[in-house]
């Protein structure tokens, strides 16, 4: 039989909300860590050591808002509309392992086609831990329609998401407006009504399944909060003047435990300038979020355009601690934060006993300088360590 136990050695670790410093070992067996030991002890007996060295350990980074189904490069709404499941399936496959050997041990797909992410969940080999939507609930022709999830009126919403159920998701996602990446839609536009948001909710709720809402502009970003929604997508509060937050929003937000997705943007040469002068009040708005103690997390949107490879995470929270949150705040938002947010809270995001054994290894000190999260050193998934 062969023994499952080892041993991971590093110089520091960060275990999903304190740094460490000194000599720390993770012991871990079958997968699970068993212990995490700081006193400089030698490894129990016949335990297969790993020794980084001058590296810092951390959890397995968590994108809580990706589309595995999206080529970056190429685009979405034509791949969706027009490609077979099983081309799909395997770009999906290959951008899962992309993430994967970046550091992101945990994906949570927030809009795929078919219910493929959750055929994709099943096969586990060399892939992240996957949290799936399936197709996201959206009103006829509204934002991400190719995905195959419009539905229109109380009855249609809640046949939808238990039929959602039915298939296994781990979640609901919802379009609670329109959005920038399909034809024709108004991302500060409203697609639902509270009641039909609330009714969406609810039935989700009664099936036993979290529920987050897409939602760009503030009548859609107050609709969902008030509507019960666990967590809230992007938060860009457009309104027909602008991105100018809303602070009795935010405080409903803050006062009910509601995760908000903070999809990293970035200025960029050639950015139209409409989108450009949203982008300044945007991360002003998650900071003040943040510091008001809304628990934002830092996740990706990866694969909306050619801006966003599914392993941009890394370089996401470099920027993301430079507008929003401190450093350790930043890697805790895709750590324990971001498993928080997946419902994964119990098992992810921390390096602890009975946790998971995913984590990434790092050269450098994150807490110190944030960019040292993009200097990969290893990888491990359930206590194996990744081909990189």
């Amino acid at each position: 039989m062969n023994d499952l136990r080892s041993a991971i050695r590093a110089n520091r670790l960060f275990d999903g909300g304190t740094l460490w410093e000194g000599p720390v070992m993770v012991l871990v067996d079958d997968g699970k860590i068993t212990d995490v030991d700081r006193t400089g002890a030698a490894p129990p007996d016949g335990v297969s050591v790993t020794d980084l060295g001058d590296a810092t350990l951390l959890p397995g980074l968590v994108d809580a808002h990706t589309h595995l189904a999206f080529d970056p490069q190429g685009h979405t709404e034509t791949q969706m509309l027009g490609d077979d499941d099983a081309k799909v399936l395997a770009r999906m496959r290959k951008h899962a392992q992309q993430a994967l050997q970046a550091g992101v041990t945990t994906v949570r797909d927030l809009g795929d086609r078919g219910y493929l992410a959750l055929q994709l969940r099943q096969e586990r080999q060399e892939l992240p831990h996957i949290v799936a939507s399936g197709p996201p609930i959206t009103r006829t022709g509204g934002h991400c329609f190719y995905l195959g999830g419009e539905a229109d009126g109380l009855k249609e919403i809640a046949a939808a998401v238990a039929d959602r159920a039915r298939h296994g998701v781990d979640l609901i996602k919802i379009m609670a407006t329109g959005g920038m990446s399909t034809v024709g839609s108004d991302p500060g536009a409203a697609q639902y009504t509270v009641a039909e948001l609330r009714t969406a909710v609810q039935t989700a709720h009664e099936l036993g399944l979290p529920i987050t809402a897409h939602a760009h502009g503030t009548s859609g970003i107050a609709a969902a909060v008030a509507a019960g929604a666990d967590g809230v997508e992007h938060c860009t509060f457009i309104t027909l003047d602008g991105v100018q937050p809303d602070g009795q929003i935010v405080d409903a937000i803050a006062a009910a435990g509601v995760f908000v997705g903070c999809t990293v943007v970035r200025p960029r040469v050639g950015m139209p300038a409409e989108v450009l002068a949203t982008i300044e009040p945007y991360w002003q708005s998650q900071a003040a979020m943040h510091a008001r103690g809304v628990r934002v997390v830092c996740c990706t949107d990866a694969g909306i355009n050619p801006h966003k490879p599914h392993d941009i995470l890394p370089s996401d929270v470099a920027y993301f601690a430079s507008q929003a949150a401190p450093n350790s705040a930043a890697l805790a938002s895709v750590t324990s934060l971001a498993a928080d947010a997946c419902g994964l809270g119990h098992r992810k995001g921390r390096i602890a006993a009975d946790y998971d054994a995913d984590m990434l290894a790092v050269s450098g000190n994150p807490v110190h300088d944030i960019t040292a999260i993009q200097k990969v050193r290893a990888v491990f998934r359930a206590g194996q360590p990744v081909n990189r």
